[in-house]
């Protein structure tokens, strides 16, 4: 079941794509229109990726329904073009060859398996993100991941602890609490092109 339309996927890539670049040109962000839908509270992501080569340059969001939609997608736009620390800033020269990418969550929801060993039947990989949390540290892996990067269940698993900076095995341990979530992901086909819906399931090759 979907809650958002296709328009509304659209106009969030492009709310995403003004922000980045007026944040990256040190220019003023304007007054946008938004569907009514986005002042509802809801978790988001914007990911920033090279084109054509896929390669990741900024993805940061809001896992939790925290801040209406609108707030938290301006601001996800702007901390993937710059205060992702695993990259810097994106340049203005960069722009032409950036493709932005909108992820619009569920609210998160434990993971209750009767023994751990049971977390891995309950991932369905392709249709959910993880959230792994233990003794204050926690890691997030978006639904496309696992796709585009060909893990199992329990791989997805190992690696969303290893985000966490955790061991890969820390799902296993009994105070671990493991989250999942779905997404609506909606991109942009080229730099300023094309917005579709995309299909989770499809491998497009890059990581999170």
């Amino acid at each position: 079941m979907t809650m958002f339309s296709d328009d509304d996927g659209r106009r969030a890539v492009e709310i995403a794509r003004t922000v980045v670049e007026k944040h990256v040109r040190r220019e003023r962000i304007p007054e946008m229109d938004f569907p009514e839908g986005f002042r509802e509270k809801s978790g988001v992501f914007v990911t920033l990726t090279t084109f054509p080569d896929d390669g990741l340059r900024g993805c940061i969001g809001y896992p939790e329904p925290v801040s209406p939609l609108i707030e938290a997608l301006m601001d996800s736009a702007v901390s993937a073009a710059s205060r992702d620390p695993r990259f810097d800033s994106v340049r203005p020269d960069e722009l032409d060859v950036i493709r932005v990418e909108v992820s619009l969550l569920t609210p998160p929801k434990e993971i209750t398996p009767g023994e751990p060993s049971e977390l891995p039947g309950l991932v369905r990989v392709g249709e959910d993100g993880l959230i792994v949390q233990r003794a204050g540290f926690r890691g997030l892996l978006l639904p496309q991941v696992p796709v585009e990067l060909g893990w199992d269940a329990d791989e997805f698993l190992g690696q969303t602890c290893m985000k966490a900076g955790l061991s890969p095995d820390s799902w296993l341990l009994p105070d671990t609490k493991t989250f999942s979530f779905s997404a609506e992901v909606f991109s942009e086909t080229s730099p300023r092109g094309k917005v579709v819906r995309r299909n989770l399931s499809e491998r497009h090759g890059r990581d999170r």
